[in-house]
């Protein structure tokens, strides 16, 4: 199916602007001809005003479903709740603790229907229930209230407690640097979405080369946490900076190399056209044709946002959180924001390059399915590409999450030695493959019906035969990062005396 949809936000924006501007050089009576002269230029001008502006707020929205994913699915994984502050604290309080009947003190009686709306509210979603047991808990949020997303407005009160908390530089801190550290990786991550399309007629900058534009700024990002780390005058923080920086070196080769592999299957650099290569021309995403890069991108992505297992240069327990430890108050909130931005990032361009972007999954084949086909069809045109691509997302930051639970942190010397010696090569290898598949396989309109299979069923193959290998040797001097068999297994009654 061709690579478009009826969200197309880049034209409605082009011809609203477009329209406004040949009414005002209609209603001039004397300048038109002057006006016609820059008429392109505001043109051109404001349309990329509006729609930086659209594609900011999309991805300031959506973003903030990702820290209730992180608290929630990772608190079930653990066998809890997670975060449970929600929109019925405003009524409720947490735990049954409230400021009491703070509107009877506000003056002239306008505190009235406040009262009122609190009772209204307790009433229909409060902590009193038919079971006492239940009432006595005095938090029924687990119990009928699941609509109102326990957790989720906990976000708010983080960003409330963030941007009240004071800001102090350290006295003997190089400040002019220590300042602008957090400005330079905020700015640079967001200057990310600026080449990121969330559907066909959905992007704000869409160059040629928009895929090495877009990893050069994500490149940036990794000086201001080192210039953070240094200025800040502190011997953690100076830890903390120098692990990152070589921690980001160690894993951006590889990452870079894995995304030419894309580029060189895909026949572009343009992130769009590498999308449309999968829907339109391949029928086949590129996670079937190069599992091994898709294992690659995600493995650095996770190294490249520092999340855990590769979080050892801002580990709490040993580094009293790393090279951010003098940042408080907003420019810490800022820069959290930013590690989330930057996994939001990677998580979107993990399904634009190996998911089909916003492509529905299998959408041909159902669409081509007897009697069934054409209505999946017409009810799949009525969802715009954006959605199923932030689904993509979503699906895959819980999977981000869910190796957060899963992994314990690994050492600075197996973090480098698993990305110089192992990542890197193995890089070299996919892009390898990539070019023998683009210049070999590729018949110029469809890959060959055994392509995907096998290159999937070998992938397959390979990670079971490493999962089951035993390595004697490297357990027993812990040369590897992980090891799949314990060498002092635990069993109920081995260790009673």
């Amino acid at each position: 199916m061709a690579s478009t949809d009826w969200l197309d936000i880049n034209g409605w924006v082009s011809l609203l602007v477009g329209f406004s501007m040949d009414t005002v050089h209609d209603l001039l009576p004397f300048y038109q001809s002057e006006f016609a002269s820059v008429q392109p230029m505001l043109e051109t001008l404001i349309s990329t005003s509006i729609i930086c502006t659209i594609i900011f707020g999309l991805m300031m929205t959506t973003l903030l479903a990702l820290t209730w994913i992180e608290r929630k699915f990772i608190g079930r994984l653990m066998d809890r709740f997670g975060a449970t502050t929600s929109l019925r604290s405003l009524w409720v309080g947490e735990s049954g603790v409230t400021a009491g009947d703070w509107w009877n003190q506000l003056p002239l009686g306008i505190g009235a229907p406040i009262g009122w709306l609190n009772g209204i509210l307790n009433s229909i979603a409060g902590n009193d229930h038919k079971l006492e047991t239940i009432s006595r808990v005095n938090n029924r949020g687990y119990h009928g209230i699941w609509f109102l997303l326990p957790g989720l407005f906990q976000n708010v009160a983080d960003f409330v407690k963030f941007a009240s908390k004071e800001h102090i530089v350290p006295e003997k801190a190089d400040k002019f640097v220590f300042e602008i550290a957090p400005v330079i990786i905020l700015a640079t991550t967001i200057m990310v979405f600026a080449f990121i399309p969330f559907g066909p007629h959905i992007w704000a900058a869409n160059p040629e080369l928009s895929l090495l534009f877009m990893m050069a700024i994500f490149g940036i990002a990794p000086l201001g946490v080192f210039f953070a780390g240094w200025s800040s005058n502190n011997k953690y923080t100076l830890i903390g900076g120098m692990r990152s920086a070589a921690q980001l070196t160690a894993y951006e080769i590889p990452l870079l190399i894995t995304v030419l592999g894309v580029a060189v299957l895909s026949g572009s650099f343009n992130v769009i056209e590498i999308v449309d290569f999968q829907i339109e021309q391949s029928d086949t995403w590129n996670i079937f044709l190069l599992p091994l890069g898709g294992a690659l991108f995600l493995i650095t992505m996770i190294a490249e946002v520092e999340r855990i297992p590769f979080d050892m240069p801002e580990a709490e327990a040993e580094l009293v959180e790393g090279w951010w430890t003098e940042y408080g108050g907003m420019r810490w909130g800022l820069m959290f924001a930013a590690e989330y931005m930057r996994s939001y990032a990677a998580c979107l361009l993990f399904a634009l390059f190996f998911l089909g972007g916003w492509q529905f999954p299998f959408e041909d084949t159902l669409a081509s399915l007897p009697v069934i086909g054409g209505a999946i069809a017409s009810i799949l045109s009525l969802v715009p590409g954006v959605v199923w691509l932030i689904a993509k997302a979503y699906v895959l930051f819980a999977g981000f999450v869910w190796v957060r639970a899963s992994l314990h942190r690994v050492r600075t010397d197996q973090i480098l030695e698993f990305g110089w010696r192992y990542l890197l090569p193995l890089s070299i290898v996919n892009l390898g493959v990539a070019i023998y598949l683009r210049l070999e396989v590729w018949t110029g309109e469809s890959w060959p019906i055994w392509a995907a299979p096998t290159l999937s069923l070998i992938a397959l193959a390979l990670f079971i035969i490493y999962a089951i290998d035993e390595d004697k040797d490297a357990l027993a001097y812990s040369r590897r990062p992980y090891n799949i068999q314990a060498s002092d297994k635990a069993y109920p009654g081995k260790h009673k005396e």
